[in-house]
């Protein structure tokens, strides 16, 4: 008799992933439930424990092997710290990205491959389709849940071990399927924030890590309007956490456009669609990965530089050992954010703006 492959599923204690986890066992792998054990913020409420139950919950249920994880160490030096260094130096980061490159499919996928395991999934809605050898990450089917933006580092050597059971599907679907299968899971709800934390207020999170100091809030003609507790904890586009002494009563609301970490000064304006300090017509990229091969100077493709956001069209170019993207239409974008690139629903990958 063949031996059935073996698939050590990600169980975050969410329908998704327990979803997962029951298709895969019925499609006739020998399934392994695992829950990731990461650092959790010593301030904030402690989750993990009531995660790692429902999980061990689901696994009972379908009667398969169970086990935790710990790698709270690679979590801790690899996206929290990242995370944190990269707001102290005035970046926006994405940490979600990070979470999937260095946890899900970095240390997990390694540790997996150690123990045995001849492939690792979870419940990401995002599809990896194998054509001629090569293997494309595609855009999940349910376009509100699509998470192909996050995964963009993948590369080839990683997807020919990874299977994501519940991005063909859309997310009602997994709900009927979860209930059909009378998982404990069924009714939970999704959750939201941070890769494994949750929701947080970044601001308070950062402030626990970074200490706050005074700075200027600076108006589009450099005049002081107001103070704020630290340039590093603002985003771009946001309209709250400082305050404006010099506004009457008719103001519009105001949104940062700009930040000077090193000046300790953030730019306000109250044209909400008309950051023109921060718009760009092009955006060089780092840590560039392409998940099927390099692109052809030129190509013009789409791309989104935000969770969700409407696809636009660029062009790729390489200049002088330099990958940058030029846009069709001008964006808002900040340095650390990811630039995710596609065809169609493919994801062909993406880099982080310098």
């Amino acid at each position: 008799m063949l031996k059935k492959a073996k698939v050590f599923v990600g169980l975050s204690g969410g329908v998704d992933s327990s979803v997962s986890a029951a298709l895969l066992k019925k499609g006739g792998y020998d399934v392994v439930g695992v829950f990731l054990k990461v650092w959790q913020p010593p301030f904030l409420e402690c989750t993990w424990k009531e995660e790692r139950l429902d999980a061990m919950r689901v696994a009972a249920h379908l009667d398969i092997p169970f086990m935790t994880l710990d790698l709270e160490k690679e979590y801790k030096e690899s996206v929290a710290d990242y995370m944190i260094a990269e707001y102290k130096v005035g970046r926006t980061p994405n940490p979600d990205v990070m979470c999937n490159k260095t946890i899900k499919f970095g240390a997990f996928l390694k540790k997996a491959k150690e123990m045995g395991a001849d492939f690792v999934a979870t419940g990401h809605y995002a599809q990896n389709i194998e054509k001629k050898g090569v293997f494309e990450l595609h855009a999940g089917v349910d376009d509100n849940k699509d998470q192909s933006y996050f995964l963009w580092t993948l590369s080839q050597e990683q997807l020919k071990y990874i299977l994501f059971p519940v991005g063909g599907m859309v997310k009602p679907d997994v709900r009927k399927v979860a209930a059909k299968f009378k998982l404990p899971t069924a009714q939970k709800k999704d959750s939201q924030g941070l890769c494994f934390i949750g929701k947080l207020d970044m601001k308070d999170f950062l402030k626990e890590f970074i200490p706050e100091k005074k700075g200027d809030v600076l108006n589009e003609e450099g005049n002081v309007v107001g103070v704020h507790d630290g340039a590093a904890f603002f985003t771009l586009g946001q309209r709250h956490g400082f305050i404006i002494t010099e506004k009457t009563p008719d103001d519009a609301p105001y949104y940062v456009v700009a930040k000077n970490v090193l000046e300790n000064t953030i730019t306000v304006s109250n044209k909400k669609d008309k950051h023109l300090i921060r718009e760009r017509t092009e955006a060089e990229l780092t840590n560039v990965n392409f998940i099927g091969g390099e692109l052809k100077n030129g190509a013009k493709v789409s791309a989104r530089v935000r969770y969700r956001q409407k696809l636009h069209s660029v062009t790729v170019v390489f200049e002088d050992n330099k990958t940058k993207i030029v846009f069709k239409e001008s964006q808002t974008v900040d340095a650390g954010q990811s630039v995710v690139l596609y065809k169609g629903s493919r994801c062909l990958g993406g880099g982080v703006i310098v």
